[in-house]
């Protein structure tokens, strides 16, 4: 949308017409770290309302630079990672939007470097926080490196770089205390978000399944930002990067992930070095979202917002590639710890737009990696360092690896005839107008911070919209100040009135919302059935985990054929007894586990089966450890498979509900898998 008129848009007030800056009461003013008083902690310096970021802007730099080095040597963000090596490979040139080399032939592999990350706990923080989760990929192309860094959630909690720091302060353990670690259910983060309404999107995306992924290899991944195609001739389209799993999507449960966390803080990093060590590897394509600046303003909402997405049902995915992670690293603190991702590491026939989180980014990502990596050399490390030649007259620095020969440092010069220069071949900027007063404000377009929330919410499936309500309650029981909980009421009523309704009595806080007065009141626009977790991939069991319990006396022929039947699906069969050592089979015959019961709770699997023979019953009825197996993997809704456990099932009340198969022999497996590859057995959900 193109802003005519830009204005200054107010953040919505309280009851009273008090701003957000005012709310908290009166307290000394806000200054440079040199005592220069700040009129303006809520905008960067652009020109004009939709206008590119100023390097002029001391205020964000001094900001954004003082963030970036707070943590030595840890990320202060993305610091628990996973990563892998791998390939891109086009389906079709994409020569007619773009000169990127990469993308335009589809006979050329380039290869990559993933790595998938929590936000905002440490290094040393378990892999199933609810969080939003990163997704960087690095592309090593002969035109040099491009670093597409993104999260699993196509939209952010702010609209301007400058509120970055301001942001994760609030998320991260509180500043007096040291807690929580990776968890945003305490009161720092909602007083921050009830105050911001600009947030409250992604907040319904970081409330929802999307923030406990149940694989790495079963994220969506998204650029956020919108940036610019350009190809050849100087044409330019703006485009959204997506990426999809040929696995499909899956999230665990609340409960699951809180017990998952505890059984296997490493859950998610071990399943993707499995995966690929096993050569099952994960793939992912690679879609655009491509439209022109006529389809841009004719919005009613603002592609340089990083708080709104653009429906598919709109604009359509183009999938344009595929990319495949078939090694693991070889070393973690060389790679998955150095590897150094800038938004500002782009190729040609790639260029920004002027969102202005995109363009604190293109600051901050580098001043990060100086800091971290401790050089202005870290590109000369393995991991960062291009695929294709590189040339410049940069020299020296601390640990600088290079031994540059010649005078000829500096340029132009007539020294070295031989050395580095210029060519016409290289990265042009899109020649875009720009034309505006220098102010610090937020345009008018990006000032309907409700209406995609509603669209969201309202998108996904009732067993989404559930969770959602859970999630709120739980983080929203954690906040110990009752007036952030009134106000974070008062915006999930402006979202949606039953939202608002079910998470105040969940509280038991039903009638205490505080009155907010949105600064744009929400539109209902169409939703997007595409915004779901659940549902819009086919079924499969392809990449899953199925559990196998076995107790003494089990059907040695039917554990093979199931197996067989499992292995047959794509999925992965894993051997569980009571001990590691294995149990023995109707004949006497001990066959080895993989993990004992006490390490291997059913948590760990999208299904289960329990194989056991009289004794084996008797002896699984008596183990509780047994018992929660099953309980467990019968609340939180998986397919499960029983033989021989009459007992066992009668202990823990398992029996006759729906995805709940008795399979005495081989041929009764198919209604068993059927509901495995179905994922959850949402008919058996309750309120």
């Amino acid at each position: 949308m193109r802003d005519k008129t830009p204005k200054h848009h107010s953040p919505e007030t309280p009851k009273g017409g008090e701003t957000h800056q005012q709310a908290s009461g009166k307290g000394s003013v806000l200054t440079t770290n040199q005592g220069l008083p700040i009129s303006d902690n809520q905008n960067s310096l652009k020109g004009g309302g939709r206008g590119p970021t100023l390097l002029e802007d001391f205020i964000l730099r001094e900001k954004i630079t003082h963030f970036d080095h707070e943590r030595i040597p840890e990320r202060i963000v993305h610091a628990r990672g996973s990563a892998a090596h791998g390939y891109f490979q086009p389906y079709k040139s994409m020569a007619h939007v773009t000169s990127a080399a990469f993308l335009a032939d589809p006979a050329v592999r380039t290869p990559v470097f993933a790595r998938f990350s929590t936000v905002a706990g440490g290094a040393g923080s378990v892999d199933l926080p609810r969080d939003v989760r990163g997704f960087a990929v690095k592309f090593y192309t002969q035109q040099g490196n491009f670093d597409l860094v993104g999260n699993n959630i196509p939209v952010f909690f702010i609209q301007d770089a400058i509120k970055f720091p301001d942001l994760i302060h609030s998320v991260k353990m509180e500043a007096d205390r040291g807690y929580p670690q990776a968890g945003s259910a305490h009161d720092t983060f909602w007083d921050f978000i009830s105050l911001m309404p600009e947030s409250l999107h992604m907040i319904m995306w970081a409330m929802s399944d999307r923030a406990i992924p149940r694989s790495l290899r079963m994220m969506e991944g998204f650029g956020v930002n919108t940036f610019r195609l350009v190809n050849a001739a100087g044409e330019f389209k703006f485009v959204k990067f997506h990426w999809r799993p040929i696995l499909g999507t899956a999230a665990v449960m609340w409960d699951e992930a809180v017990k998952i966390s505890g059984a296997d803080p490493d859950f998610h990093r071990r399943d993707l070095y499995e995966s690929i060590a096993k050569g099952n590897y994960p793939e992912w394509e690679f879609g655009f979202q491509l439209l022109d600046q006529k389809m841009a303003d004719d919005f009613d909402f603002d592609i340089l917002d990083a708080t709104k997405l653009i429906p598919e049902e709109i604009v359509p995915i183009e999938m344009v590639g595929k990319m495949v992670l078939d090694r693991n690293p070889d070393n973690f603190f060389a790679e998955t710890e150095q590897v150094a991702f800038c938004p500002s590491h782009v190729v040609p026939g790639i260029d920004f737009s002027e969102d202005p989180l995109l363009q604190g980014r293109l600051f901050s990502y580098l001043d990060t990696q100086l800091s971290r990596l401790g050089s202005p050399n870290f590109h000369e490390l393995p991991i960062n360092r291009p695929k294709c030649p590189f040339a410049n007259l940069q020299r020296d620095g601390h640990m600088q690896m290079e031994v540059p020969k010649g005078r000829g440092n500096y340029e132009p010069n007539s020294i070295d005839l031989h050395g580095p220069r210029e060519t016409s071949r290289g990265f042009h900027t899109a020649p875009i107008p720009v034309e505006g007063t220098k102010v610090r404000l937020r345009a008018e377009s990006f000032a309907d911070h409700y209406s995609q929330a509603r669209m969201f919410f309202r998108s996904v499936t009732p067993q989404e919209q559930k969770h959602i309500v859970k999630a709120l309650t739980f983080e929203l029981s954690k906040v110990d100040i009752v007036e952030i909980r009134k106000r974070m009421l008062g915006h999930l009523d402006i979202i949606d009135t039953s939202l608002g309704s079910k998470v105040a009595d969940e509280l038991g806080m039903t009638g205490q919302a505080e009155k907010i007065t949105a600064g744009l009141m929400p539109k209902d626009v169409a939703l997007s059935p595409a915004l779901r977790l659940y549902g819009k991939y086919a079924p499969t069991l392809k990449g899953r985990k199925i559990g196998v319990l076995l107790a003494a006396g089990f059907d040695d022929k039917l554990k093979d054929a199931l197996v067989a039947a499992i292995a047959k699906e794509g999925a992965a069969a894993a051997l569980i007894s009571v001990k590691v050592g294995g149990a023995e089979d109707s004949a006497g015959l001990k066959h080895p586990a993989d993990m004992a019961l006490s390490g291997g709770p059913s948590v760990m699997f999208d299904a289960v089966a329990i194989l056991a023979g009289p004794a084996g019953d008797k002896t699984l009825t008596s183990n509780p450890d047994a018992v929660s197996f099953l309980m467990d993997a019968n609340r939180h809704l998986k397919a499960i498979a029983l033989s021989g456990v009459p007992s066992l099932t009668a202990k823990a009340h398992v029996g006759g509900e729906v995805g709940v198969t008795e399979i005495g022999k081989s041929h009764d497996l198919g209604a068993f898998l059927e509901f495995a590859r179905n994922g959850r057995v949402w008919e058996r959900a309750s309120d």
